[in-house]
């Protein structure tokens, strides 16, 4: 089991509950409280592209910080981050 695999089945099993399953015709995800040893965090699982995030409560305030655009941006560039990182850092 790779490294990646790990960390979303110890995350998995410290879910809290039944996850929430929201989909529509374009897309489904799960979302699903966990527990870490960091404090309490949301999963988010894609099933059909198999891509997952684990986001903290201060990640997550920050959606609401964003306009219309930077969604479009986000969506618009599908498994692909916004930003480069390399270019972030300096490289």
């Amino acid at each position: 089991m790779s490294g990646h695999q790990e960390e979303l089945a110890a995350l998995r099993a410290g879910r809290e509950g039944d996850a929430l399953v929201i989909g529509n015709e374009f897309s489904e995800v799960s979302v699903s409280k966990v527990h870490t040893r960091n404090g309490v965090r949301l999963l988010i699982e894609s099933p059909k592209s198999g891509q997952w995030v684990s986001i903290d409560p201060l990640e997550l305030e920050s959606l609401t910080w964003q306009n219309e655009a930077t969604f479009s941006a986000m969506v618009g560039r599908p498994f692909a981050p916004l930003f480069d990182q390399d270019a972030e850092n300096g490289r």
